[in-house]
């Protein structure tokens, strides 16, 4: 038997959408774990935005350096290297002890995701090349479907008491599991490029000297940003405002999940430079209505309008490319997810951190802070006084934010970091509930201030998919035309 027909596409199929929850999971699972991680490591906003961060841009690595030897290595050896990252990374975190730990587990598993997107997107392109952007969306459903997954039951573990951060870490290790039992030992099929016997130069030229091309690659950044910089944030920015931030989420990746599964129906119709035309606009009147979310209803409504801009955004950029720049290859679509996960996790996470922290910090109320802060150092030990962990990191947390306090001013990060140390210390008394009363609203209108900082970007995509729709239009208007005359003669 030869190795073509010893391929089992519905199996490979199965398998990578599997794997896409197993990406997908840990995507909602440290969203879920930002405030707690937060409060019991005492980290800022951009720290956070950091790990939270290394779980995008690490995907980006990933992608950048093997993408480009998918044809030679094969898709199954990357499967593998997702495998071992995905445990290997799961495990960092279960164990870590700061915020280095984290950053590191957090970055491995994200290699584990690029390693996945590396190689399953040009899996389902070579399994039914004839429908490439209808599956690649019904394989990125995935991708929503297990954010519901992972954030239902990150969800679940909390209201049942299992609330400790580690055990929803495992929920990880569970589709990782399943997927490389389905897949480790199956045969794959050749990628595109090398079914065509496009060589790797070919494959760079197509890639990096197609001006369509790099448009794409700057939209993506965009489209990406609009995307998961927001669902990066949406837990524990509406869950500070004491709205349930998971279920927000659950919620968003429902809806994207149905609609990209029904993806055939608004490609079909529209194509896909309309259906990208339409999902900027829709996802700028989301974002902007998002940002103002102060009620569950407001929060849930706002939600369902974003959930419809940005649901297929990624999966029909990525087949936009391989329909339009065949000969990229796994590259093309490698480089695509590159771009979009890199600047996302570099860029768009902590700069939306950086200004949650500057706008919250300007929200916090100067007078009853300083004062909390005050009876907060007189009820936690000195610095002489043996103590536990964290009433002494409490103590020296709101030690420093005293001492760099002004007659008018609270020091930025500091004060907040002062405040979640409060909280999460253990502290006797109503000091902690009192701390999460002044920092709750201040982290949750940052929050989501910083949503809206996504805008103007968002909208420049309505001119650009625009202008691409129009050309579109006027070709396949001149493709009629072209048809009646040659019918005429």
């Amino acid at each position: 038997m030869s190795a073509a027909s010893a391929v089992r596409p519905r199996r490979l199929f199965l398998a990578s959408c599997i794997s896409l929850i197993a990406t997908s999971v840990a995507f909602a699972v440290v969203g879920a774990i930002m405030l707690a991680l937060k409060e019991e490591f005492t980290l800022s906003n951009l720290q956070i935005g950091w790990i939270a961060g290394a779980g995008l841009w690490g995907f980006a690595v990933a992608q950048l350096l093997f993408a480009p030897f998918c044809d030679t290595l094969g898709m199954r050896r990357l499967m593998r290297l997702a495998f071992v990252s995905h445990l290997a990374g799961a495990v960092t975190l279960i164990l870590a002890g700061g915020f280095t730990s984290l950053f590191i587990g957090a970055l491995t598993i994200a290699l584990g995701n690029g390693l996945v997107e590396a190689a399953c997107n040009p899996l389902v392109a070579a399994l039914y090349p004839d429908d490439k952007t209808v599956k690649l969306n019904q394989f990125h459903v995935w991708f929503p479907g297990g954010i519901v997954i992972g954030s239902v039951l990150a969800y679940a573990l909390d209201r049942i008491g299992l609330d400790a951060w580690q055990l929803k870490i495992v929920l990880i290790v569970i589709p990782t599991l399943v997927y490389g039992w389905l897949m480790l030992r199956e045969e794959f099929p050749p990628t595109e490029g090398v079914k065509a016997g496009v060589s790797m130069g070919e494959m760079f030229r197509a890639t990096f000297a197609t001006p369509l091309m790099l448009l794409m690659l700057a939209c993506m950044a965009i489209t990406a940003s609009t995307e998961l910089g927001p669902n990066r944030w949406i837990t524990p920015v509406l869950e500070s405002g004491g709205i349930p931030g998971i279920l927000v989420l659950a919620w968003i990746s429902g809806l994207m999940a149905v609609l990209r599964y029904k993806a055939g129906f608004a490609i079909h119709r529209l194509s896909p430079t309309g259906v990208l035309l339409a999902s900027a606009a829709i996802s700028c009147v989301g974002l902007l209505w998002l940002s103002y979310a102060e009620t569950v209803a407001m929060a849930f409504a706002s939600a369902t309008v974003f959930a419809v801009g940005v649901c297929y955004f990624w999966p029909t950029m990525l087949g936009f490319v391989s329909e339009r720049v065949p000969r990229s290859g796994a590259l093309g679509l490698g480089l695509m997810g590159a771009v979009g996960t890199a600047v996302v996790g570099l860029v768009t996470t902590p700069w939306m951190g950086s200004i949650a922290d500057r706008v919250g910090h300007d929200r916090l109320p100067t007078v009853e802070t300083r004062a909390l802060l005050r009876e907060a150092a007189d009820a936690l030990p000195g610095p002489d006084v043996a103590a536990p962990p964290d009433l002494e990191t409490a103590g020296l947390a709101v030690r420093a934010a005293l001492e760099e306090t002004t007659t008018a001013d609270l020091p930025p990060i500091t004060t907040a970091n002062a405040l979640r140390a409060i909280m999460s210390s253990g502290i006797e008394g109503d000091l902690a509930d009192r701390a999460a009363a002044i920092l709750g609203p201040a982290d949750n209108y940052g929050g989501r201030a910083s949503f809206r900082s996504l805008l103007p970007f968002t909208a420049s995509l309505i001119l650009v998919f625009g202008l691409l729709y129009g050309s579109d239009r006027r070709s396949d208007r001149g493709s009629g035309a072209a048809s009646v005359a040659g019918e005429g003669h």
